[in-house]
């Protein structure tokens, strides 16, 4: 196979890719979703995974196989973790680095590539990750405030485009299904895996039977849809890829969010678990738009059977119905009003004015929140607040109703964009964010 290698240049995805499931779906979330970047900071030694493979935890793991020639680094993690990782992992075996992989493209994964490039170092990516760090150079000024909202960080002003394809490169081998080497002995083997990206790899060392899967296994239903924006995520692709991972028979796995896994016979539990709970809401998906059901009857009444529940502390059903259903048929619903440019907001002060004006529909709202029906309450206020943008009444049942969805969450990037309301509703109500 004929390898492509650009330009060394040093990628510096700067938006959060979003990985906030190390915390674990049955923790409680803590007040503030950014307490979930510190996941790993009190760490004071690396985990010995075996005789060469050490873990250094975070925002994104970083991995170090040691061998007599050198060392091999999967995944770099996010910036900020970067020296941390870097003196953890260092302090276990401070040999040269020969190679960098990349199991995807996300920040969590690349942002600490500068850290460990040395002289001679070879970075190693799937050939689609050529198209992804210029998809998201294309649009980071995009994502640059969404993670900022997601994340109750402070929203940036907007910048310069890049242009279409603005990034920097920083692998130096791409390869398109797979690839090898060896290195003191040591045979990797690396795997085209597409799921939670296009460009998504799986790591295989055979002589330890370990797999390290990146984002394509974690702690709770995959983001198929993550609500800060994204490509379609091909549930299929998760599937096939899981299938790839399940045949090696791996006796260890390392994902890049979370603890090593051991033993073969949990490993294929918990993978052909995590299989299937991808492949019955992708089936279910679809078996209900053959049956003619919209969306939103799809996302309500679509639910994981019991043995098939693996949580959803970071990527959410719903969500997922949602995006495996417009991944497929984009857009528009059949409703020949969304066919025009004019929004359904268009009519809604007609709306405020048939009830009686912006109190008469903040009322509404508030009655709504009272008996439980938040999500009811909210769509009437942001009816009311389109005529009146300062109505106090609606407001503070927008911000009474914003707080009740708050109280019940148990999904990590849903916390995370109901703070971000909550602060921008009180700040509008003159209250501290």
């Amino acid at each position: 196979m004929k390898i492509f290698k650009p330009s060394a240049g040093i990628a510096a995805f700067l938006f959060i890719a979003g990985a906030i499931i190390a915390y674990g779906q049955q923790e409680p979330l803590p007040d503030n979703p950014t307490a979930l970047l510190r996941v790993g900071q009190d760490q004071k030694k690396a985990i010995r995974v075996n005789e060469t493979i050490y873990q250094a935890t975070g925002f994104g793991n970083t991995f170090m196989v040691t061998t007599g020639e050198g060392n091999v680094i999967i995944d770099t993690s996010i910036a900020f973790n970067a020296a941390r990782h870097k003196g953890l992992l260092r302090a276990e075996n401070s040999g040269p680095v020969k190679y960098i992989i990349l199991t995807h493209g996300h920040g969590d994964h690349t942002g600490g590539v500068s850290a460990w490039k040395q002289e001679g170092t070879e970075i190693i990516a799937q050939r689609e990750h050529l198209e992804f760090a210029h998809y998201q150079t294309r649009l980071q000024g995009f994502f640059a405030r969404r993670n900022a909202a997601q994340f109750s960080l402070r929203i940036p002003p907007p910048g310069n485009w890049a242009g279409n394809f603005g990034a920097n490169i920083a692998p130096t081998i791409l390869f398109d299904d797979k690839y090898e080497f060896e290195l003191g002995g040591l045979k990797f083997e690396i795997y085209h895996t597409p799921g939670e990206t296009h460009d998504h790899l799986t790591v295989w060392i055979p002589k330890y039977r370990a797999a390290f899967v990146g984002d394509n296994f974690y702690a709770s239903f995959p983001n198929i849809y993550t609500l800060r924006g994204t490509k379609p995520r091909w549930a299929l692709d998760y599937v096939a890829s899981l299938n790839k991972v399940l045949d090696l028979k791996p006796d260890i796995l390392l994902p890049s969010h979370g603890e090593p896994i051991h033993g073969n016979e949990e490993i294929a539990r918990r993978l052909t678990r995590y299989r299937d709970a991808i492949l019955y809401v992708h089936d279910e998906t679809v078996r209900g738009m053959n049956a003619g059901k919209d969306v939103y009857t799809l996302m309500r009444e679509i639910k994981l059977p019991a043995h098939l529940d693996i949580g959803e502390g970071y990527g959410k059903l719903s969500w997922s119905v949602r995006g495996i259903y417009e991944g497929y048929a984009g857009w528009f619903d059949g409703n020949a009003a969304t066919m025009y440019e004019t929004p359904v907001s268009s009519v809604y002060s007609d709306l405020v004015k048939l009830a009686g004006g912006p109190a008469a529909v903040a009322r509404l709202a508030r009655e709504r929140v009272d008996k439980g029906e938040a999500l009811e309450a909210l769509h009437l206020t942001d009816v009311a607040l389109s005529v009146e943008a300062d109505n106090r009444a609606a407001l503070e049942a927008r911000l009474k109703a914003l707080e009740a969805l708050r109280s019940r969450c148990r999904n990590s990037n849903e916390r995370g964009w109901l703070d971000y309301q909550i602060g921008v509703t009180r700040s509008k109500l003159g209250e501290k964010r």
